[in-house]
């Protein structure tokens, strides 16, 4: 006897029974739904966004074929490295990426963490890169309906690519070139459905497209078929997704630094599974009624692709790089503005402390994520609330991972002035952020001042890592990486050998093992 006609034998009262009828009508409704939804078992065609994607990283050479993206790929690939050497220097970083079990961290044909002794299985490997890369939250980053950082897809990439050569299962040697390739892909994968597609507002993390994008290109270097990939797209998307609760306040945690990691491995995870066991496809994963992505976790709507409905190589092309300063992307912008008021103050022989308010006019995503009051927990609340990132340079007319830890952040004088922040959403700011001909970040910063006076607005578009402003930001980016370098190896040869290599006109020809075996640590 079915649960709800137990319950209903229960019911004694008139009132009670008034509510028989609509009670049974509604059951035998659900009943009827139910058995039509499961009068068919016929296996459907693989869901269009799987076979589109699968399609694209097997035949499409548009990422080989930009050769800015290519070239943009290169930097992206140098700075996302030396982010992950920068993360080394913090304890929490290296006990996560830890192997579980001491003696299984070192494997002869592993994949090698960079900037450890480290030789892991590759779904190891691969959360342990992915980690280190997102963990100071100061590389690349994309912004649209859903924001990320297409760089976390190179712990996977990375990973598996670094290990097939050297079990020497790869046919030919996987270059830097093809790694940069596959980035390519990868970034053109996570930024395109995002452009429209915000997982954020239905709860979800934006590392689902991560795990998503990561799967694709790694399924074809470890020579998976359209149809084996098409599979592994399929248990990708069925596998569990994250919950943002850990970005945002009153949760927020040092997981944000590594879901991308998590999310890296279980694509790699996803992708030996297929190849080794063949455990099949999942053909209407997105859009199956009641039990597909669409219905159970994305309210029921389909993703949608107007701005672009092809995959190629835009989204490389046009990616932002954090380069000043490790601050979630929506704020750098009010950094740079901050940086500059700090000057202004110091011109007039005046210091925070002659500040009695500060107005942010900022973009909707930044109120949405950052805008935050009250106490703040650790590293990870820091880095993600704008009036902090706004009150460090205004203080102290500077910026660094440093700065969010305990020592710096428990200055009576940084609380103190982040009361005095206010921020203003702006509709012609939150327009542009959205606009594909601009993609701007802007914020704006007004101060007043105890004395009544108001300094000039100073309005900041597009952040330096902005392709409008590349020519300025590479070799910004470039003395980044090399600062990253000398900070984990110190001013020996290492350093040297690593920076000599990756500004080689020969880089992208190397051997991605050989490549990252520059970057073992050594005793």
């Amino acid at each position: 006897m079915p649960a709800q006609l137990h319950l209903l034998r229960g019911i004694r009262s008139p009132a009670s029974r008034s509510v028989l009828p609509s009670l049974y009508r509604n059951m035998a409704t659900a009943t009827s739904a139910t058995a039509t939804a499961t009068a068919s078992n016929d296996r459907p065609q693989p869901d269009e966004l799987l076979s589109k994607i699968a399609r694209y990283v097997h035949r499409s050479s548009a990422a080989r074929d930009s050769s800015l993206a290519m070239e943009t790929g290169k930097y992206c690939l140098l700075d996302t490295l030396g982010c992950g050497l920068a993360a080394l220097q913090y304890k929490q970083a290296r006990d996560i990426i830890a192997p579980v079990v001491p003696q299984l961290g070192s494997i002869d044909s592993g994949t090698r963490v960079p900037g450890t002794n480290y030789a892991m299985d590759p779904v190891n490997g691969a959360f342990a890169i992915g980690t280190l890369i997102r963990w100071l939250d100061f590389n690349d980053c994309w912004l649209a309906a859903e924001w990320g950082h297409p760089s976390d897809n190179l712990g996977g990439i990375l990973a598996v690519a670094d290990h097939l050569n050297r079990s020497g299962a790869a046919a030919t040697s996987i270059t830097v070139s093809q790694v940069i390739e596959a980035m390519v892909q990868a970034h053109e994968i996570q930024g395109v459905i995002a452009l429209e597609n915000s997982f954020n507002a239905v709860g979800l993390d934006h590392v689902v497209l991560v795990k998503l994008a990561t799967t694709a290109v790694v399924a074809r270097l470890l020579g998976l078929s359209e149809e084996q990939t098409v599979a592994a797209l399929s248990q990708s998307l069925v596998d569990g997704q994250a919950l943002r609760t850990y970005r945002h306040a009153p949760n927020t945690g040092s997981r944000k630094s590594w879901a991308a990691g998590d999310a890296c491995s279980r694509a790699v995870k996803m992708c030996y599974l297929v190849r080794n066991a063949d455990v099949g496809t999942i053909p209407s994963v997105l859009t199956a009624p009641t039990w597909g992505f669409y219905d159970a976790l994305f309210r029921g709507k389909p993703f949608t692709f107007t701005q672009r409905s092809d995959f190629g190589a835009y989204v490389m092309e046009n990616v932002l790089f954090k380069i000043s300063y490790p601050a979630e992307f929506h704020a750098q912008t009010a950094v740079e503005a901050a940086m500059q008021a700090h000057a202004k103050l110091k011109q007039m022989g005046k210091t925070h402390t002659d500040i009695s308010r500060v107005t942010i006019r900022t973009q909707d995503a930044a109120m949405r994520i950052i805008d935050k009051h009250g106490p703040l927990h650790n590293y990870a609340d820091r880095d993600h609330c704008i009036q902090y990132m706004a009150a460090i340079p205004l203080i102290h007319g500077r910026l660094t991972a440093d700065d969010y830890h305990d020592a710096v952040a428990q200055d009576p004088a940084v609380d103190a002035l982040r009361a005095k922040m206010v921020c203003v959403r702006d509709e012609q700011f939150s327009r542009d952020y959205l606009d594909p001909a601009k993609r701007a970040i802007p914020n704006a910063l007004t101060i007043e001042l105890n004395d009544g006076t108001v300094l000039d607005e100073i309005v900041v578009e597009y952040p330096v890592g902005h392709r409008r402003r590349r020519d300025e930001g590479i070799p910004k980016l470039m003395a980044k990486f090399e600062r990253h370098l000398r900070a984990h190896y110190g001013q020996g040869d290492q350093a040297q050998r690593i920076l000599d290599a990756s500004t080689s006109e020969q880089l992208g020809d190397m051997p991605i093992h050989e490549y990252i075996d520059l970057y073992t640590k050594q005793s």
